[in-house]
């Protein structure tokens, strides 16, 4: 699996937006909803209770992992952080840790400039072009595209279609 930067919301002012504000656009139930998903995955979920984060420092430094050979470990240290930590992603002093964490040299590129911002839009801009609007999302062989956390099932029926060709 190749994960690829996603800017879902390139809107979002660098310090986020405050949740209850995605709780007014997607209803109330929406955290309940995810926190089940996550349960039945095993999985923490521990968001930030009061912010969701602009995630553009935090792609472009995933970015500069994958050049250094570090992107799956920086990728899941971000990812703790946010869903299992609490921690507050777009925030720059806890990215900062995050890289120093993960052995990630030559930071001051993002964070003092637009290192790896192209590509981030490129990335996007390509994902877009396919269909993809929503995170996660799953292109399979490069022909079936899933979009959103789906159970197993869908995903059995997805290679199953695959194989069948």
């Amino acid at each position: 699996m190749t994960w690829l930067p996603f800017d879902l919301h390139p809107e979002y002012p660098p310090e986020g937006i405050p949740r209850e504000e995605l709780v007014r656009r997607y209803g109330a139930g929406m955290t309940d909803h995810v926190r089940s998903m996550f349960e039945r995955g095993g999985l923490a979920y521990n968001p930030h209770p009061d912010v969701v984060p602009n995630t553009q420092l935090a792609l472009r430094l995933t970015e500069l992992a994958r050049d250094r050979d570090l992107h799956r470990r920086f990728h899941d240290r971000v990812m703790d952080a946010y869903w299992a930590e609490s921690l507050d992603i777009g925030d720059e002093r806890i990215l900062r840790a995050l890289a120093d964490e993960v052995g990630i040299d030559g930071a001051d590129e993002v964070f003092n400039g637009d290192g790896y911002a192209a590509r981030v839009a490129a990335s996007t801009a390509q994902a877009q072009s396919i269909g993809i609007h929503g995170i996660p999302a799953f292109l399979l062989d490069r022909k079936l595209l899933v979009l959103g956390a789906q159970p197993r099932d869908v995903f059995e029926n997805a290679f199953a279609q695959l194989a069948a060709g």
